[in-house]
């Protein structure tokens, strides 16, 4: 006598899915309650050296010490910050490879180059780490001292005067195109490949005018070999109080823009791995020595509980416009 009768297909197949579910669960809970065990790597898409990487390396020791394991930094350079935001966004999504990326490489390129093999919707926003201001400089030869000057001397002698910047597309390159497109001003715009050749035509008076990344520009600043005309985030920075936001003129008013450094993962993170990293990075960014050591390099710590997701959302649209008036395309 059979004591039991074959269960309906489709209870069957409840059962399993029920127990599938129960078993994904358990296994994302116990991938959260491990990690991490393991040292995490996070990528900076620039060679060592620059801001973004200055911004990774004192993040990484501060998480290290969050999260009890080591955090190592894997300098990928290449393609404006590309290459390495490509590295992460394809990458196993199990909070071991994370990414310290800029404005250029998360929001910028893919409005100005279709190479770029990735998207936003790529990455998992775990939190703004800093910002910083760049900084519209004069050479001596071009004989302007302040931001009214500067937008007289263009304004009179339209095509005469010209900007450099690091390259085509960067936020140095936009910042430049937004300063024309509020003030009405017609300037031609020269890409460098990097900073260094910018740096040196601007002290050799053999360029009127560029954008620097704050950071980069304050030794030639405080020397006298470039004058600083205004710097490009809403407010002054606290780094360099004596140099007036350009916002602060009239014809400038509402300019905003600048450099910003976020924490991401690859898309799909598990919740509970996103859950400590955004702990480790809010306790960070609360961290006295934290503060200090980027506000040193000229940034500004972003508050604790910024939603990423959003303020990216924001500042691409800003970027856009932008890059539609310019025609920028590479």
């Amino acid at each position: 006598m059979k004591l039991f009768r074959a269960l309906p297909l489709h209870f069957s197949l409840a059962v399993t899915l029920c127990g599938l579910a129960c078993t994904l669960a358990d296994s994302a809970f116990a991938q959260g309650s491990a990690y991490p065990s393991k040292p995490i790597t996070i990528v900076v898409a620039y060679p060592p050296g620059g801001s973004t990487d200055l911004t990774g390396r004192t993040l990484a020791t501060e998480l290290s010490a969050r999260l009890g394991v080591p955090v190592v930094i894997d300098n990928v350079g290449g393609a404006g910050g590309a290459i390495g935001a490509q590295k992460v966004a394809h990458a196993v999504p199990d909070g071991y490879t994370l990414l310290v990326g800029a404005s250029n490489e998360l929001a910028i390129n893919k409005l100005v180059t279709s190479t770029v093999k990735y998207e936003q919707k790529d990455f998992t926003p775990i939190g703004l780490i800093a910002s910083q201001p760049l900084v519209l400089v004069a050479s001596p030869k071009a004989g302007v001292k302040n931001t009214e000057e500067f937008i007289n001397a263009v304004q009179k002698n339209p095509g005469k005067f010209s900007y450099g910047s690091s390259g085509v597309g960067t936020s140095l390159h936009l910042a430049g195109e937004m300063v024309k497109q509020q003030a009405g001003l017609f300037m031609t715009h020269i890409p460098y490949r990097g900073v260094a050749p910018l740096t040196n035509d601007l002290v050799g008076n053999n360029l009127d005018f560029g954008v620097f990344v704050l950071s980069s520009g304050l030794s030639h600043i405080r020397s006298g070999r470039v004058i600083a005309l205004g710097t490009t985030e809403a407010k002054r920075s606290v780094a360099m109080p004596d140099i007036p936001a350009l916002a602060e003129n009239p014809k400038l008013k509402g300019l905003d823009i600048g450099v910003w450094f976020a924490l991401m993962g690859p898309a799909k993170l598990p919740e509970p791995v996103i859950a400590k990293l955004k702990q480790a990075l809010g306790d960070a960014l609360q961290s006295p020595d934290f503060r200090k050591k980027m506000e040193a390099s000229s940034s500004t710590v972003a508050a604790p509980g910024v939603d990423l997701a959003k303020f990216l959302v924001t500042e691409t649209a800003k970027y856009k416009r932008i890059v539609d008036f310019a025609h920028i395309k590479e």
